[in-house]
């Protein structure tokens, strides 16, 4: 899924939109040195002894054969999104990431994105981004871009944190870095409340703004559930999306 949100006049007023305290400087700053230091110990962190006995992370579950389905619009358009935790692997720097397919279709059924995202949670629960083969398509199944399509350790590019193994207010973090193809941040700005969604009322939930540099002006948001990972995400500034979860399979 999409997470998009710009370091500008547009996200001061994104911030304080949720009620929360601070500055998008302040963000920045801290997501670039949190990066800084990711990428310090990049070494130490994709050791694949550090990954041996990964440990779950309920804000963003990765158990295989999971099937999440999300409705939502981007602007007149409606969509339909399908989610799988699929039960292939990849091998990344040295690490096993887990694949999910993830499928965007029009509401005329047509094909409109498809991904492979490589994730793999470390043995203290955090989950790591490890990177993504992405395609959007026209109408008629030809493919328009292939625009976003990265892998750490591939052309400078560097895995990042998707989320925290104890997410709390004031984290901030790099999610993904390939210089000028994918910069996505994260900062989480609240947690131990309730929100409802088409799938039902879910409690414990985090919010968090996501950015990137590539994308001037534009914000969004997204709210975590737990054993749900992504319940609801929407553009509150600059662009015009909103998906929201609408049912679980598990196996």
């Amino acid at each position: 899924m999409r997470s998009k949100i710009a370091i500008s006049a547009a996200a001061a007023l994104a911030v304080g939109a949720v009620g929360t305290v601070g500055t998008v400087a302040t963000v920045t700053s801290s997501a670039d040195a949190a990066h800084t230091t990711q990428a310090a110990q990049a070494a130490r962190a994709f050791d694949p002894a550090r990954f041996q006995h990964p440990r779950a992370n309920i804000y963003f579950p990765l158990r295989p054969g999971t099937v999440f389905h999300y409705r939502g619009t981007d602007g007149s358009q409606h969509f339909i999104e399908t989610l799988a935790v699929t039960h292939r692997t990849k091998t990344i720097q040295g690490v096993r990431a887990r694949v999910l397919s993830d499928v965007l279709r029009r509401s005329d059924g047509s094909l409109a994105e498809k991904t492979s995202d490589w994730y793999a949670a470390d043995n203290e629960g955090n989950v790591w981004y490890f990177g993504e083969r992405t395609a959007t398509y026209d109408r008629h199944g030809h493919v328009k871009s292939r625009e976003g399509s990265w892998q750490a350790g591939v052309g400078g590019a560097v895995a990042g944190r998707i989320m925290p193994h104890h997410p709390r207010p004031t984290d901030a973090y790099r999610q993904e870095l390939l210089r000028g193809s994918a910069e996505d941040q994260a900062w989480i700005v609240q947690r131990g409340f309730s929100t409802k969604v088409a799938y039902g009322t879910v409690h414990h939930v985090i919010r968090s703004l996501e950015w990137s540099r590539l994308e001037s002006d534009v914000v969004s948001v997204k709210f975590y559930g737990p054993h749900l990972g992504i319940i609801r995400e929407g553009d509150l500034a600059g662009g015009h999306e909103s998906f929201e979860l609408v049912s679980v399979r598990r196996p």
